[in-house]
């Protein structure tokens, strides 16, 4: 139970991790006031001498003063959510090289020249018996996957799936979407997307959201095919739907709006919250079993007034700015 965060400071050629239990939804928040303000915050939480792996880590943040780069990753309730933190941190990380972590925390440890597979055990990356079906009712797709057929035409069709689940499916997946009833367009944008070009034997791949594996490439299945990983850039595939599949463009100004209502506001004492269930008596005389790093806050080093005031103006620019485009 909880959102784990691990975060990694880089300073003079030694880095540090720290862990909280409580932060995985609060990583771009901490983030946001920019590099001062994030450091302070993250060593202020608890010294570990261990790493979270891919499945128990939700949100993560590297901070590499020597380089001035910024590794990070976090899950974001939609795509112009995402946008919007990105559109922050080029703001108030000036000078910074901001990268979201796509392969997660694969990501930070090869950052430090540990390889990627340090978290992750022999044959983590699984595979799976090609599956499909057709989400005829589903309007609101967790991401969208195109493909190109022998006459050179191009049909897609929405999923509840992420995109890296079904390049997981292997190349025998192709066979069941040409076989595909429709589905309907997405009246919300996804979080990613795939597109697949079998005479080409190419893979085209988007996500706002970690793809953990994608730099692993040839993933199983797909040996002599070629990934082209985009990114958080959708524009590709958008190029590539057809006339009736088109990505919606939700208003960026909202998301702005709703990062710049939640400045100032603390976190919830989740901990607490936790403590009084555990104290609770159990069914039958059970007893509950808690880690007792779920019973420690997030309680993050506030920003300075000035950090704060600052990331105002900014957010103010860029929500002027959405407003007019």
């Amino acid at each position: 139970m909880g959102a784990r965060a691990q975060y990694v400071v880089v300073e003079n050629g030694t880095w540090q991790r720290y862990y909280s239990h409580w932060a995985a939804n609060r990583v771009v928040d901490d983030l946001l006031p920019g590099p001062a303000a994030a450091t302070r915050c993250f060593r202020a939480n608890r010294e570990t001498g261990e790493w979270l792996d891919d499945v128990w880590c939700e949100g993560a943040a590297l901070v590499d003063q020597d380089r001035r780069i910024l590794l990070w990753f976090a899950f974001a309730d939609s795509w112009a959510d995402h946008l919007a933190s990105r559109a922050v941190l080029a703001r108030t990380w000036p000078g910074w090289d901001v990268r979201f972590a796509h392969d997660g925390m694969g990501d930070l440890t090869h950052h430090l020249g540990l390889g990627r597979d340090l978290t992750r055990p022999p044959g983590w990356f699984e595979t799976f018996e090609p599956s499909w079906f057709a989400e005829t009712d589903n309007t609101e797709p967790s991401s969208v996957v195109s493909l190109r057929l022998p006459d050179g035409s191009v049909r897609a069709w929405g999923s509840s799936r992420e995109p890296i689940e079904h390049v997981s499916d292997g190349p025998g997946l192709i066979d069941l979407l040409a076989a595909s009833a429709a589905t309907p367009p997405p009246t919300d944008m996804p979080y990613g997307g795939v597109h697949f070009d079998p005479q080409a034997r190419s893979v085209s791949l988007w996500a706002v959201q970690t793809v953990a594996g994608i730099h692993d490439w040839p993933l199983p299945g797909w040996e002599n095919w070629t990934l082209d990983f985009r990114g958080d850039d959708h524009s590709q595939q958008a190029g590539l739907l057809p006339a009736d599949v088109s990505f919606p463009q939700p208003s960026l100004a909202a998301a702005l709006r709703k990062l710049s209502g939640r400045l100032g506001t603390p976190p919830p004492d989740n901990g607490a919250l936790l403590a009084r269930v555990t104290a609770a008596p159990g069914p039958e005389g059970g007893t509950a079993v808690v880690n007792p790093a779920a019973l420690v806050s997030h309680e993050p080093v506030d920003p300075t007034h000035a950090e704060v005031a600052e990331l105002r103006t900014v957010l103010d620019a860029l929500i002027t700015g959405a407003e007019v485009d």
